[in-house]
């Protein structure tokens, strides 16, 4: 990698790394606040969205994607089943592993959360043009690139397993 002759800054000296915490706040928050109506956690959002995409992970598999202890995930998911968000079946293989499933509720409710964060990222790039926007998200999948690889060069999170 080229090394920099000058420390990319904000407009007001501001590193980067602090810009980008600064945003997840802002948007943490923002997060929060529309899905607080919807009877929805942030935590639970993001669990719900990851098995949207990946249905019947386990907990354990869960908590890895989700970066939570496994514990903290078996609270989550003990929760979200007794909102009737998810629904937990043995697995076929191995009966002791409860793989968990969305219920139509819950697909209803992550609808309607998707619809409440689709505003807030509306909001949080409308200061931007639809091709800055496009730029903006590329180098975010490239900065998190670079911070998720290994030393070694493996993939540090296991994002693509199970």
């Amino acid at each position: 990698m080229t090394e920099l002759t000058t420390r990319p800054a904000g407009q007001r000296g501001q590193r980067l790394t602090y810009l980008v915490k600064r945003l997840e706040m802002a948007e943490r928050a923002r997060m929060e606040e529309v899905l607080r109506p919807l009877g929805v956690t942030l935590h639970q959002y993001t669990a719900l969205s990851i098995l949207e995409r990946r249905e019947g992970l386990s907990s354990a598999q869960l908590a890895r994607r989700h970066v939570v202890t496994p514990q903290a995930m078996h609270q989550l998911i003990a929760t979200m089943e007794r909102d009737r968000l998810i629904e937990r079946r043995p697995d076929e293989a191995n009966r002791r592993i409860l793989r968990a499933w969305l219920t139509e509720h819950g697909s209803r409710v992550l609808r309607a959360c998707h619809r409440a964060v689709d505003e807030v990222e509306e909001r949080m790039l409308s200061g931007l043009t639809p091709a800055e926007a496009g730029a903006f998200g590329r180098a975010l999948e490239r900065c998190l690139d670079a911070l998720t690889v290994s030393v070694g060069g493996e993939p540090a999170d296991d994002e693509g397993a199970a």
